[in-house]
């Protein structure tokens, strides 16, 4: 995967969760917003992230956004940090045999 993708991706996640955390500036008015922004937050992290995992982290998503108070957690940069950081490559490492 080229590499410039690679953190296009984690800017767009940053901005994402930034969406995330508007409702926090609007008292009232912002718990209101999570209701459109969960289903739309669960279906773009579909499409950034295919198959299975993909949708394992739309549920995710869609629940951290829908329940009141956990809009803190930045579920779509730890799903970035999982796909690219803590999750090995298919390729298996070389080892060096003594």
């Amino acid at each position: 995967m080229n590499k410039e993708y690679k953190y296009q991706k984690l800017f767009l996640s940053l901005v994402l969760d930034a969406v995330g955390y508007v409702s926090f500036l609007i008292p009232g008015l912002g718990e209101l917003s999570d209701v459109v922004w969960a289903p739309v937050s669960a279906y773009l992290m579909t499409k950034m992230y295919k198959g299975n995992k993909g949708k394992i982290a739309a549920a995710v998503t869609f629940i951290e956004e829908a329940m009141p108070g956990l809009d803190v957690i930045p579920t779509f940069t730890l799903m970035w940090l999982f796909t690219y950081v803590f999750t090995s490559s298919k390729e298996p490492k070389k080892t060096i045999e003594v």
